[in-house]
């Protein structure tokens, strides 16, 4: 009877199939009042040529959890290094990759577009494309699925936290704050009601600078670091 450490020894991975395991990102960010989705350009089969999220397989030896490979990944295809990154989903079906049974554990963010603009204007493979844009597209793999995924948890967060201003400049205006929130949402905000909740659980600093909006000076703010994991008592109404 062997031990467990002479079971180890002699254990061989290789005489069990072992599904093609890998990370995709569904990046987001706002920008001319609009948001927006990251894609790349697939440059190897299956699906070469179409565009999809960014990502590829894990590599044992570079990668000791889940959020390095995801990490990596989108360093390597778009230089882009969000702030923060959440798992999104787990899928794995027979259906989703024609070169065999896969998984893909999917991670989706919020990233300022002042943030990566520069590199991403100098990649041809790489761009932000509109949601209405995108929802028009055939995107690789099961990567429309995924993207709905996680415009759906964006709208369930921006309900209930204030996780949408981490999509716009480190500065901002409440204008620009409500703004994103609606676009998330898909709703019109009420203007006093939304500006109430904001000071209620004080999570801004007001600069004590002043932009120009539709003629009249604006106060300009940013957030606070504890902000990102506050979450309201109640979901937004309209």
């Amino acid at each position: 009877m062997m031990n467990e450490q002479e079971y180890l020894a002699h254990y061989n991975r290789q005489e069990y199939l072992s599904p093609l395991l890998s990370v995709d990102a569904v990046l987001f960010t706002y920008h001319d009042e609009t948001l927006k989705v990251l894609i790349v350009e697939r440059a190897n089969h299956p699906d070469n040529g179409m565009w999809g999220f960014p990502g590829g397989f894990i590599n044992e030896e570079q990668d000791n959890t889940l959020e390095d490979a995801i990490l990596r990944k989108l360093k390597e295809k778009t230089g882009v290094i969000p702030p923060y990154i959440e798992q999104l989903c787990t899928v794995g079906n027979n259906l989703r990759d024609k070169r065999g049974w896969s998984v893909t554990v999917c991670y989706t963010a919020l990233i300022t577009h002042q943030a990566c603009e520069h590199h991403i204007d100098t990649v041809d493979s790489v761009k932000w494309v509109s949601i209405d844009e995108i929802e028009k597209m055939p995107l690789a793999f099961d990567h429309a699925d995924l993207y709905l995924q996680a415009r759906d948890r964006l709208k369930q967060k921006s309900l209930y936290s204030i996780v949408p201003g981490f999509a716009l400049p480190e500065i901002f205006t409440l204008t620009e704050l409500q703004h994103v929130h609606e676009v998330l949402i898909g709703k019109t905000l009420q203007k006093k009601s939304f500006r109430r909740r904001l000071e209620q659980a004080d999570l801004l600093i007001d600069t004590g600078e002043k932009r120009q909006e539709r003629g009249r000076p604006a106060n300009l703010y940013r957030l606070k670091p504890e902000s990102a994991d506050y979450r309201f008592i109640r979901n937004l109404e309209f």
